[in-house]
């Protein structure tokens, strides 16, 4: 299926509020690189998983680094005409396998995440899986379905906006892959693209978020249809994704800071929906909702901050005291729940990632009542 501008800036809304905060900026970063792209004649083009050959080569990858490594956009997309960082480290792919890549599949949902990666295809000639690793995004390249699948993360070749080639041939714990590469590209320029989770279709076929390009292009069109038509634009977004609204109130702090290559922040929202306070836990992601100091949605499942008015979703970066939020929460795909169960899915996903080692993951449904307790 190829992707016309509109459903790609379709795309861009949805995937804005499964980024759950992160995944890049849909506005600021995504519809200029669209725009750029298909100016330049280049169009997305995403493959079902189902059409994949069982023996196709399919590479997973994303850029990472710092908030503040994303904001010249137009500086970095002219720049990438003569050095694409992704570009370069499939090719190093290519090399450390001797096979070809037949497609690519994003490694989450998001604004710069999913887009540089049909970018690639585009530039590459191939096409990219309508799917995922998540549904949504997430802070660490080991917070992902592959991981329950016994996809490893590496090799994991990483280039850095300044130009070194890292190669992570091998870690003896699930997160230090990660943390390699945000060291060496939060030196070395801010930003950098990775390279990683080598599998066959037949191994994508089993360990994908299936279709959630597409079902992100369905999402935008539904937020933007509610709002030229005059309906609720969060209950248009609830009634496919079966979610449920948590509140909606006004931001009376943002407390935290940019450490290593993560936003790391606590946001309090005052609602006169909930009688405790109520609090999110971010790392880039919203990863944690508190009431009262007890969790009632946990990461993987996905808390989504909106606009109350347009519906569409809000980067973690961009929350300000005095901003009036909606806030929603969706169950994980069923894929990532059963990766964050196995032995090194709880390693990989413990809410000690994300500052709270004291406690164990519950799914929504079993912790959400608590909400207005």
């Amino acid at each position: 299926m190829k992707l016309s501008k509109q459903n790609a800036y379709d795309m861009l809304t949805g995937v804005g509020i499964l980024g759950t905060g992160g995944g890049g900026d849909p506005v600021g970063f995504g519809k200029p690189m669209v725009d750029w792209d298909y100016g330049k004649g280049r169009v997305y083009e995403i493959t079902p998983p189902s059409e994949i050959r069982d023996d196709a080569f399919i590479v997973c990858g994303g850029y990472m680094g710092s908030v503040s490594a994303f904001t010249s956009i137009g500086d970095m997309l002219e720049a990438w005409e003569t050095k694409y960082e992704l570009h370069e480290a499939m090719k190093m792919s290519e090399k450390i396998t001797g096979k070809k890549v037949d497609h690519l599949v994003p490694f989450e949902l998001g604004g710069t995440n999913t887009t540089v990666m049909l970018s690639l295809a585009s530039r590459a000639g191939i096409t990219t899986v309508d799917g995922d690793g998540l549904g949504r995004s997430a802070p660490e390249t080991q917070m992902i379905t592959f991981v329950g699948y016994g996809i490893e993360l590496c090799p994991m070749p990483v280039v850095t906006r300044n130009g070194s080639v890292i190669i992570v041939e091998k870690t003896t714990s699930p997160a230090l892959a990660d943390e390699i590469g945000r060291f060496a590209v939060v030196q070395d320029g801010g930003a950098g693209a990775n390279n990683h989770y080598y599998q066959t279709g037949a191994q994508l076929k089993e360990a994908v978020i299936p279709d959630s390009i597409s079902k992100s292009v369905e999402l935008g069109e539904a937020v933007r249809d509610a709002n030229e038509n005059g309906r609720n634009p969060i209950d248009a977004f609830l009634d496919i994704t079966g979610g449920q609204r948590l509140a909606t109130g006004k931001i009376t702090e943002v407390k935290g800071e940019d450490r290593a290559g993560h936003w790391h922040v606590l946001v309090t929202i005052s609602s006169k929906e909930i009688s405790r306070k109520l609090q999110i836990v971010v790392k880039n992601e919203y990863m944690m909702a508190m009431a009262g100091g007890e969790p009632v949605v946990m990461f993987p499942d996905l808390i989504c901050l909106h606009d109350p008015k347009t519906g569409h979703g809000i980067m973690s970066s961009h929350l300000k005291k005095g901003m009036e939020v909606a806030v929603t929460a969706v169950s994980a795909h069923e894929r990532l729940r059963h990766a964050g169960s196995t032995e090194i899915g709880k390693k990989a996903f413990s809410p000690a990632r994300y500052g709270h080692p004291e406690l164990v993951y519950l799914p929504m449904e079993d912790i959400i009542g608590r909400l207005h307790k």
